[in-house]
Formats: structure tokens, C-alpha cells, sequence
């Protein structure tokens, strides 16, 4: 490789992207090169002699922008030389590779530098990558917890030999340039080129880090991975491996790592041969051939053994064994033997899920004649989630104001330990359920029922709801069938008619329910009972919870709490926080909420800074209202119950033609907010610096919002449900606290101490 020119600086990256009949994502790839916040890098793209357009974009990427390099081939060679080309070129520190179809995640190269930085420049640097299905969907790597970041930054892979079970691809690395160099690394044509390059850089390192971060995302294509049809050059894996283990016996210090690396390959060779997409049925019996003398030639004995990984499962041990051997038609009669039992099992699963559910159903029907159980009560939230909401609220009044009453709650077993200790827990789909909604007095939910409901005379239905509608609801989404999640209008209202009441917390909302979702039940306008803790909690409640939460003292704490998009399935990033917190300054500390609906996606491993707190996880949404000093979201019903606090409250609306455009709302939150509006991140970074947030006229625009749609938020909404509903008014019904008298929960003080008084929540 040539040294670096005399007198030009040399960057801390060399970015390289091949790139190969990719034009529809090589321009988004180079965009997530050249946006990245941390500037000291180099991309060089390299067109693959690709016969559609990705060497003119490569082109005017360079001819636009200095840090850009293109290279053209005159020949297309593979990905392996068309990176070796980029190389060749290579200027940087470090070596960072590209697919041409994958995007650097916002920030990467910083934390990727930040994280050398600690190491001491190791030789090699893993990071956290996450795939991008063709759907959309984006799912970080399964083996990602590989990359834990306890114990020395800096280590030899005999430290962490699990390490080698991290895919083999080129990537999710760092590489130092100069270590490469005399390593004499390169990469070898063919498919699965990676694989010849990924061990030896792993093996002869000596020292690597690792970064719990996903720095890039990996497209998947439709089609499949590396080639769309059965293809022939899928042999080439066989060739990889025969290079790297001459490679291995020119290194004497490497030869320890024989019986690992024969290990790893036969799992690669048993998964590339049982994919039946990857070879034709015409080139299997060659493969199998090939694979078994490979094995066998390279088969370790008398090798002073390295640090090896988890032994594989029994099943995997027989396949190696049977391709080791040579058997087959063995291995073939094996595989066929499994899909049928797999088959089979599949089939008696449905026949038992069959049987059980008949099973149940006469179990439910019978339970119906039986008597209800009038001091018993069943709550649920959140589509059978944890111990939450409006429900939760009125589930633990009951229990202080009738201590006769017996409750229990319905969640999924994995929400089970946030239920309190007096509240039994009652599974999904179990006889005990059935058993309960046949014969409990009262039911409580805050969304639909179960649709096998069959609600008996005697019992009483109250519906909770879980916000104030922003956004339209029930019929009013009849001519809005993408932000819909059902067509299913007659089932809605059949549901709706069992209900005895609906809970409002002011009079839009009752006016809404009444329109978008008629039936004669009873509507309770007496405001939330999740908010009634806002006005229960002291000021020391409130340094504790930040204490627990990691906010560091001094610091403003903005809780970022977007609602979903019904216009698109994926996550969506509305911010950059590396770019927000910076432009804030340390001041201030970002608590990022996700919806609910977004769970699938897991944290936001992809950013990770000292001042941002992924708090989707965390159980209460209250607490983190009570813990932060200000709310900043778009269109979520969460700040018609964060205005009962009297903090200030920012609306970030980047895209409200397109958010009312597919889902609709009920009023212009642009004319009637309940703060400052910002509709770039400019303007809401600017907000914030100037003070505006919290200024005279954004106390205004709350004033009038909190005396709209916070009338019965006083802190006894709960009792009063309790004693409506349950109690049928034994004692006297609380009357509504004046706004002027009311005392939420004070923001945080940094003398308060951090004495934590019981709370409501588990």
C-alpha cells in the first residue's frame, strides 16, 4: 500500500465501499459516510465495473465533495478486489469497510474513534451491526451480546475467543491500517471473501476491542444473500477456507487456533450446505464431496488447542460428523427425517392448540352458570401488559378504600413481576382467565376486551381509555384505512356496547368518545386516575426517581416522548441526538421514550452518549414525567397528562401535514398548543438555548391548555371512579380541587435529598 503523501494530513478513517449493481442504495450509503458528525475521514467508493449506474454517482460524488475518492474498475472483479482496490488508495488510521447496499448509523465514527481512544489504538475494533430486511424491518445481530464492553478495553482474542462466532464479515471491524499492512491482509476473489480476511485479522491481532454499539446497518435483499438463485460460485466458500488454513500454516503462532477455526467451519459448510437456496441440486453432492476431504485434510491432531468457543449442540456435533465422514446420503436421509419431524410436531401442536381451545371454550361456558363472584375485580392495560395506566390507578384506590374487594390482573408472564404482591396474576389464554372474566363482578381495561367476552348480566365493564384523543379514533377512522388497526367497525361497536362506563378526563375527549364510538354507556368526566400521582409526589420523590434514572444533579432533564407514525411500520428518527445534545450543551440530558409500538426494535443501541437515557423500557411512564423538567414530543396524548404537572411543554412538529394527512386529528395543535412550537430541530434546539421554553408566553399557551383538558385532574380522580363504580358512592364523592389550589409535584431542586416516600407503583 502506498505510504501516505508528503504534507496532507492523514485522517483518522479510510472509509471503503464496493459497489456492484447496488444503485438504488448507494447514494444513502455514501450520504450516512458524509453526514457522520465526527469529520476526519476519507471515503473512497469504489464502482466494481457495475453495469448500471453506481460509477456515474460515485463520480458526482466526487467531483462535489473532497473527501470523496472514486475508482473504477475496468473489469468487475468481486467485492474482495474491489476493496483491495480501495486500500491500495488508503490514507486513514483506520480501515472501515462498506457493503454498498449498507448505511453508517448516525454517529458511528465517533463512538468508533471515541472508543480507539480508550483501547489505545488497538490493532482491531468489532462493532454492533444490525440487518435491514428488505420489509423494512430493522433487527439488530442475535449475537450482539458477544460485545460486551465489561472487563479491559483492550484484550487478546485468546481472552474472548467466543468472539470467532461473531459473523465473519469485513464490515463490522475497524482495522488498523499500518497492522493490515504488515499483516500483509488482503482480500481474496470469490464469495465469501470476508472469510478469509476475518480470521487472520482476528487471529494475529495483538490487541482488540470491542464497541456494544450498532454502527452499521446491513441490508438484506429480497432476493437473499450473497446471490438471489442456487448458484454454483457458492463453492467458493470451499476455496476461502483452503486459503485460510495455508494461511494459518505459514503462521506457526497461529497453528493454536487450528481446531477453533476447524470448528467454524464446519458450521459454515453444514448451514451453506442445508440452505437450499444457496447451491443448485446439481452441485450438492459435489459440494458435500469437497467438504468432507477438506475436513478431514485440515483436521487438527496434536495442536496445542487455543481457547475454544461453546462446543455446538448434539445435533449440530452429528452433521459435522456425518460431512466429516463423507455420508450423504446419511446427512441428506438425517435432514429430511427432521423437516418431517419438524412437520409432524408442528401438526400435533396444532391438533393439542386445537383440542385445548375447544377444551377451553367449554370450560368458559360452564363457568358462566356458575355465580359471579361479587367482591371480585379483574384489571388489564395495554393489550395484556404490566401493572400501568388509568387501570393500575383505580386497582390500587380499591384495594386502600375496599381492602374486601379481591383483585387480579391479566399480563403477559413476562410483565407478571410488576404486579403487587396482593393482586394475583392471571395468564392469558389459561383456564384461571377464563375462569375469571366468566365470573368477576367487575372488569377494567384501558383497550378493547377479548373478543370471546360474553358479558353477563350482574357484571360491570368500565373503560378507561389511555389518553386524551389528539388524533382520530373509532368511526372517524372509517375513511382512513392505512391508520386504522381494524375495518372491523360493526366488532368495534359490539365491544363498545358492553361497556357500562367510559372514562373521560375532560370534555373534548367525552365529546369524541361519544361521535367516534356511540353506544349507551355512561360516561365518567372525571379525569385521569394515572395523574393522580403527580400531585401525591413530593420533591424528595422527585430527587430520587432522577437518582435511580442516572440524571446527573444540575442537569436539565428533557423527556423526548414521540407517538408513532400510522404512514410508516419502521422506527422513526426525528432527531439527532448526537446533534441535539451537542448544540444543547452539558446541561442538559435527553430521556428518549419510544412508543410502545416500536418495542420490536429494541433500545437505540445505535446511539449511546453520557447525556442520553433510552428509558422505553422503563415501566412508568409517570415516573419519568415526575423525574424530567420538561416534555418535548409531537402529537402523543402524553402532554395532555404532562400539562397536569405545570412544566413547561415543547411540541415538535417536523412533519404534521403528513401526520394529518394519515391519520387526521381533531383540533390544529399548531393554533392551541401547550408551549413553544418548533418545526425544524433547528428551531427546537434554539428554543431551548434562548429560554423560549420556558418563557412568559410559553407559560401562557400551558395555562390555557391545562384549564381545556385538565379540569378533574386534581389527584382524586381515582377515588372517585373507586366510589362510583365499586363502592356505588358509600361516603362522600371528592369535589374537584380549584386549578388555583392545586400543587403538582415540584420539578427537581438540587438540595432536595433523595429520600424516596412509598409510592402507588410496584
Amino acid at each position: 500500500m502506498p505510504a501516505p503523501t508528503p504534507g496532507c494530513a492523514v485522517p483518522r478513517f479510510s472509509v471503503i465501499v464496493p459497489a456492484y449493481e447496488v444503485q438504488a442504495y448507494l447514494q444513502e450509503s455514501l450520504e450516512s459516510v458524509l453526514s457522520q458528525s465526527y469529520p476526519d475521514f476519507e471515503l473512497i467508493a469504489v464502482d466494481d465495473a457495475s453495469p448500471d449506474g453506481c460509477g456515474q454517482i460515485a463520480d458526482e460524488y466526487a467531483a462535489r465533495d473532497p473527501r470523496v475518492t472514486a475508482v473504477r474498475l475496468a473489469h468487475p472483479l468481486g467485492a474482495g478486489p474491489a476493496r483491495n482496490a480501495g486500500l491500495a488508495r488508503a490514507r486513514g488510521e483506520y480501515v472501515v469497510f462498506l457493503d454498498g447496499g449498507d448505511t453508517l448509523a448516525p454517529g458511528a465514527l465517533r463512538a468508533v474513534s471515541d472508543r480507539l481512544d480508550a483501547a489505545g489504538s488497538p490493532d482491531v475494533l468489532v462493532y454492533g451491526h444490525a440487518c435491514t430486511h428488505w420489509t423494512g424491518e430493522v433487527v439488530r445481530d442475535r449475537l450482539a451480546r458477544l460485545l460486551s464492553e465489561e472487563g479491559p478495553a483492550c484484550f487478546r482474542l485468546a481472552d474472548r475467543p467466543e468472539l470467532l462466532g461473531l459473523p465473519t464479515a469485513a464490515w463490522n471491524k475497524a482495522c488498523r491500517r499500518e497492522y493490515v499492512e504488515r499483516e500483509g491482509l488482503s482480500f481474496p476473489p470469490g464469495l465469501y471473501a470476508d472469510t478469509a480476511w476475518t480470521y487472520p485479522a482476528l487471529l494475529a491481532a495483538e490487541s482488540v476491542a470491542v464497541l456494544d454499539r450498532v454502527c452499521v446497518h446491513h441490508r438484506l435483499r429480497r432476493t437473499g444473500s450473497p446471490a438471489a438463485p442456487p448458484d454454483r460460485r457458492h463453492l467458493d466458500v470451499l476455496d476461502q477456507y483452503e486459503r485460510l488454513f495455508g494461511h494459518l500454516a505459514t503462521r506457526p503462532g497461529l497453528e493454536r487456533w487450528r481446531p477453533a477455526v476447524h470448528r467454524r467451519m464446519a458450521e459454515h459448510l453444514c448451514a451453506v450446505y442445508a440452505d437450499p437456496g444457496r447451491l443448485p441440486r446439481a452441485a450438492r453432492p459435489e459440494f458435500h464431496r469437497r467438504a468432507s476431504a477438506l475436513l478431514r485434510r485440515h483436521r487438527p491432531s496434536g495442536a496445542p488447542a487455543a481457547p475454544a468457543a461453546p462446543a455446538p449442540a448434539r445435533a449440530d456435533r452429528l452433521r459435522h460428523a456425518l460431512m466429516l465422514l463423507g455420508l450423504r446420503r446419511t446427512h441428506r436421509a438425517l435432514s429430511l427425517l427432521r423437516t418431517a419431524a419438524e412437520a409432524a410436531g408442528r401438526a400435533g401442536a396444532a391438533l393439542g392448540r386445537g383440542l385445548r381451545e375447544s377444551a377451553l371454550r367449554l370450560h368458559y361456558r360452564i363457568q358462566r352458570l356458575l355465580p359471579l363472584h361479587r367482591e371480585l375485580a379483574v384489571f388489564s392495560a395495554y393489550w395484556h401488559g404490566g401493572y400501568a395506566c388509568n387501570p393500575a390507578a383505580i386497582e390500587a384506590k380499591l384495594r386502600e378504600l375496599a381492602p374486601h374487594m379481591r383483585t387480579a390482573w391479566i399480563c403477559d408472564p413476562r410483565h407478571a413481576a410488576t404486579l403487587p404482591p396482593q393482586t394475583a396474576w392471571l395468564r392469558p389464554g389459561s383456564a384461571a382467565y377464563w375462569s375469571a372474566l366468566a365470573r368477576a363482578a367487575y372488569l377494567t381495561t384501558n383497550v378493547n376486551t377479548d373478543r370471546a367476552l360474553v358479558k353477563r348480566p350482574g357484571q360491570v365493564l368500565l373503560q378507561t381509555q389511555h389518553g386524551t384523543p389528539l388524533k382520530r379514533v373509532g368511526l372517524d377512522l372509517r375513511d382512513r384505512p392505512a391508520a386504522s388497526p381494524t375495518t372491523d367497525f360493526a366488532g368495534l361497536l359490539r365491544g363498545a356496547d358492553q361497556w357500562d362506563f367510559l372514562l373521560s378526563a375532560n370534555r373534548h375527549s367525552t365529546l369524541v368518545w361519544q361521535r367516534a364510538v356511540p353506544s349507551p354507556y355512561e360516561v365518567l368526566e372525571y379525569g385521569h386516575p394515572r395523574n393522580d400521582i403527580f400531585h401525591r409526589a413530593t420533591g424528595a420523590d422527585v430527587a430520587a426517581l432522577r437518582e435511580r434514572l442516572g440524571i446527573e444533579p444540575g442537569t436539565t432533564a428533557v423527556l423526548y416522548a414521540p407517538t408513532h407514525r400510522d404512514y410508516r411500520r419502521s422506527r422513526p428518527d426525528h432527531l439527532d441526538f448526537e446533534r441535539v445534545l451537542r448544540d444543547l450543551g452539558p446541561r442538559f440530558t435527553l430521556l428518549v421514550r419510544d412508543h410502545l409500538t416500536y418495542a420490536e426494535f429494541g433500545p437505540r443501541a445505535a446511539v449511546r452518549h453520557p447525556r442520553l437515557l433510552d428509558v422505553s423500557a422503563h415501566p412508568s411512564v409517570e415516573e419519568l414525567c415526575l423525574a424530567s423538567d420538561a416534555l418535548v414530543t409531537d402529537y402523543s396524548s402524553l402532554m395532555f397528562d404532562y400539562a397536569v404537572l405545570d412544566r413547561p411543554i415543547v411540541v415538535h412538529a417536523d412533519d404534521w401535514e403528513a401526520y394529518e394527512a394519515a391519520r387526521g386529528t381533531y383540533f390544529d395543535l399548531r393554533a392551541f398548543p401547550p408551549g413553544a412550537i418548533a418545526r425544524t430541530e433547528d428551531e427546537l434546539v434554539d428554543i431551548f438555548t434562548t429560554g423560549h421554553w420556558q418563557g412568559s408566553r410559553s407559560a401562557q399557551l400551558r395555562a390555557a391548555f391545562r384549564a381545556r383538558f385538565c379540569p378533574y385532574d386534581d389527584g382524586n380522580a381515582a377515588e372517585r371512579v373507586v366510589r362510583r363504580v365499586f363502592l356505588g358512592r358509600p361516603g362522600p364523592v371528592p369535589e374537584v380541587v380549584a386549578m388555583a389550589e392545586r400543587r403538582p409535584a415540584p420539578a427537581a431542586r438540587p438540595d432536595e435529598p433523595a429520600a424516596l416516600s412509598p409510592s402507588p407503583w410496584p
